[in-house]
């Protein structure tokens, strides 16, 4: 960008450093272009997942159906839901002293809609008093972000959270890592792993982009309230003793 020439400047100086209003529009046009480009990439290429149902012969092999999403089962996590109204939205799989929320989305054929929603979560945490770091991690580009919470005993703090996201044909994966996974990456790499097994089924019927698509609890599922007391199932594979991170039903696939 160029500025206004000062009172004592020679002439040909004040040449190379004025900006005369047309250059000054076409700047800023061309940024708001570039922006726009950005924001209205197609989906970039899934090599490594998530999946698409598309493109998986079996989803309920190894997965547990939630009807929306097939999540990978893994020895000693437990799987809850959440819901909003009547409807199940998301899923979040606990691991030890670590978690992943999943959550799917519809969106446009053609365009992703990862950068948007990243530029709209960073933009919301800021506004709360909140940091955020846009990285390139293991799953391409997400949002590291420094949250800030009330302590039990009533001081404020900070909470690590991951935002990673992928668009599919028609659907946008987002997930949370929170707990160890949010800063040690042995801890995040599991976690990492069920996210990209995860399979979207979008389903043919009309959804408008960023309507949540919809969950259902496994057929052999057990629905424990919040706030209550399970007993260990033995023979469940995916049960666990590990406090709630989230609040929200809890579910535990019987096998």
């Amino acid at each position: 960008m160029f500025g206004r020439r000062k009172k004592n400047e020679a002439p040909e100086e004040s040449a190379r450093d004025t900006t005369l209003p047309d250059e000054q529009a076409v700047g800023d046009a061309d940024e708001d272009e570039a922006a726009q480009q950005r924001l209205s990439l197609p989906p970039a290429p899934r090599p490594d997942g998530p999946w698409d149902a598309a493109e998986v012969s079996e989803p309920g092999e190894g997965r547990v159906d939630l009807g929306g999403l097939f999540v990978p089962g893994v020895e000693g996590m437990e799987l809850r839901v959440e819901v909003a109204g009547d409807a199940i939205v998301a899923a979040t799989v606990v691991l030890q002293d670590s978690a992943v929320q999943l959550q799917a989305f519809a969106a446009p054929k053609n365009e992703g809609i990862w950068g948007e929603v990243r530029e709209e979560i960073a933009s919301g945490i800021t506004q709360q008093g909140g940091v955020i770091d846009e990285v390139e991690g293991p799953l391409g580009w997400e949002l590291r972000a420094q949250v800030p919470v009330q302590l039990p005993d009533g001081t404020n703090g900070v909470q690590v959270v991951r935002f990673i996201g992928v668009d599919g044909p028609r659907w946008f994966l987002r997930g949370v890592i929170s707990g160890q996974g949010a800063v040690q990456p042995q801890a995040a790499g599991v976690l990492e792993h069920i996210f990209r097994d995860t399979v979207v089924i979008r389903g043919e019927s009309p959804m408008a982009p960023r309507d949540p698509i919809v969950l259902k609890l496994p057929d052999d599922a057990q629905m424990v309230p919040d706030g209550v007391q399970q007993e260990p199932v033995e023979q469940s594979r995916f049960g666990g003793g590990v406090e709630r991170l989230e609040r929200g039903p809890e579910i535990t696939e019987i096998r």
